[in-house]
């Protein structure tokens, strides 16, 4: 029997517009962005602002883009030109997954290194950022991801976070932290969002995964780079024009939506623990990621999955990946994980 509607574990980005979030995009004052006019737009920008500023913050200003891959592209350009290098882990989000955007638009280099779980550390940085010289490209931006999507929704201590700023400082060089799923971190690991403010110089996060907007992330960055930002969101076509819509989505997401984000890790983990139960090899959940061991084939798993109505998605050849968000719910967890043991 398949189920209907299917249960989507592909990704937290099929999350969908709840009916409040609806009435607010509908309810929105709007104006023109490009003209720096749409007062919806303004106010999501001060309320990510509050949630990471402060007095010893890095980040004073906030702008609002179509795309996480455009905030992450954007925020690397405040520190990196062409022919200037960036550093990060093997499986990072800007090196897996936005089409090497870095390279085709920019010509910024990637320096990669494996790491456990994604997450690099201080001493793996001290032996990665090389120093300018004649003929050497050298290091201008560290670039961490918090939670780590390949790393299975892993999360930076703050401690391990606040050694690799004193780092960056001795060094010379910059940090962006793509945060598109920092929201969980935030919620999992209890770390005030304004301490990410005081380690990152440029900071994305993502509206339209966990957090059930429609469209949109925030970069967050310095008042003195907001201008050049903008520039560089027009030139790669992020100039909107009354997107006061769908900013509502997205402040309504930061004022009802973080907190329940607890409920996606329990079902993450109710997800695995009925996995494990059934025999298979599955991550520790920190988050709302798991990887899931398929030894005989993760695509054909996934296709068999998806005949009985759960979607899940294949990361490699023999490891699947599900995530948990605002439209799964406990049952739909434990259906899950026996549909998916038995495709397995």
């Amino acid at each position: 029997m398949t189920i209907s509607p299917p249960i989507d574990l592909r990704s937290d980005t099929v999350t969908r517009p709840t009916p409040a979030m609806r009435a607010a995009m509908l309810d929105a004052e709007v104006g023109d962005d490009v003209y720096g006019e749409d007062p919806s737009v303004a106010a999501l920008e001060a309320r990510a602002l509050a949630l990471f500023g402060g007095p010893d913050s890095r980040l004073t200003t906030a702008l609002f883009v179509p795309t996480g891959v455009m905030a992450n592209h954007i925020g690397l350009r405040m520190h990196a030109a062409p022919g200037e290098e960036v550093v990060c882990d093997a499986d990072a989000h800007i090196v897996a997954h936005e089409d090497a955007g870095l390279a085709w638009h920019a010509g910024v280099q990637t320096r990669t290194t494996l790491t456990e779980r994604g997450l690099l550390t201080a001493d793996q940085l001290d032996r990665l950022v090389r120093p300018h010289g004649p003929y050497v490209v050298g290091t201008k931006v560290i670039e961490l991801e918090n939670t780590h999507n390949r790393g299975g929704g892993s999360v930076y201590p703050l401690e391990t976070l606040r050694e690799i700023r004193a780092l960056a400082d001795e060094r010379g060089v910059k940090i962006h932290l793509d945060g598109a799923r920092l929201w969980n971190a935030h919620v999992a690991g209890g770390t005030p969002l304004a301490e990410y403010g005081k380690i990152a110089d440029t900071l994305s996060v993502c509206l339209s995964k966990g957090l059930g907007a429609p469209v949109g992330s925030i970069l967050l960055l310095a008042e003195e780079q907001r201008e050049q930002a903008r520039v560089l969101r027009h030139r790669l076509g992020g100039g909107w024009r009354q997107a006061g819509m769908l900013a509502a989505a997205g402040l309504y997401a930061l004022e009802h939506h973080i907190e329940r984000m607890a409920e996606d890790h329990a079902n993450a983990r109710l997800l695995s623990e009925g996995l494990r139960e059934r025999g298979l090899t599955v991550s520790e959940p920190e988050t709302n990621i798991l990887l899931i061991d398929a030894p005989r084939g993760a695509s054909g798993v996934a296709d068999r999955a998806r005949e009985q109505g759960v979607l899940i998605g294949a990361m490699g050849p023999r490891t699947l990946r599900a995530i948990t968000h605002l439209d799964v719910t406990e049952k739909s967890a434990a259906t899950a994980a026996q549909i998916i043991a038995d495709c397995v």
